[in-house]
């Protein structure tokens, strides 16, 4: 089994391999070539977005500093997702994202992750796992999303929270380790922000 392959299978593997590195710095020049772009060059900002990322849908947005492993090579992004400041994607594998996904400023998301032993982790041993976030999901600030997990759809995270476990579709979830606190609800029609009101316009479209 080559490295690459290696790669997107779960095994152990050796990520200092030459060829390897060479691949991903070409990569990452093209996310430097990204974050040095200026505020008012959205269209250059799109341009190099659809030149790295493995597929990316219409109206996306990435607010620069973002950093991620492989450029956005392995990543997978539906239509209409926004991300913050300080977007963090491990794409060591494969990253999935549905449409119109929101992530607050500083969140992680790993799909690479290393050995409990200490002797593996010494020689500089990896493994990766691919993570998949539904549709219409909200990432709230600073969260961490380890390798191998699965996020439904319409599901909102807490800001802080840590993802260890798999969750399900329609959920406020929350903390660390990450937990569902509850089913989004008929509340949640009525009140978008503690007693705030959600208008009769709003409702309806």
């Amino acid at each position: 089994m080559t490295v690459k392959e290696k790669m997107h299978s779960g095994e152990l593997y050796l990520p200092g391999d030459e060829e390897l590195m060479r691949e991903q710095n070409g990569y990452l020049d093209r996310l430097y070539d990204f974050n040095q772009t200026r505020p008012t060059e959205g269209a250059k900002r799109a341009a190099l977005l659809k030149e790295m990322f493995a597929e990316l849908g219409e109206d996306c947005y990435i607010e620069p500093p973002f950093h991620s492993n492989f450029g956005g090579h392995h990543v997978h992004f539906g239509k209409g997702i926004y991300a913050n400041f300080n977007l963090t994607l491990v794409d060591d594998t494969h990253i999935y994202v549905g449409d119109y996904t929101m992530f607050g400023p500083n969140v992680v998301v790993a799909a690479a992750g290393h050995p409990l032993l200490p002797k593996l982790r010494a020689q500089g041993y990896q493994y990766n796992a691919p993570v998949r976030i539904g549709k219409n999901c909200w990432i709230g600030a600073g969260v961490i999303i380890v390798p191998g997990i699965t996020i439904g759809d319409n599901v909102v995270i807490g800001a802080g929270s840590v993802v260890t476990k798999d969750l399900p579709s329609n959920v406020v979830a929350v903390g660390n380790p990450c937990h569902v606190l509850r089913e989004i609800n008929e509340h949640d029609a009525e009140y978008y922000f503690k007693d705030r009101k959600i208008s009769l316009e709003l409702k309806n479209i």
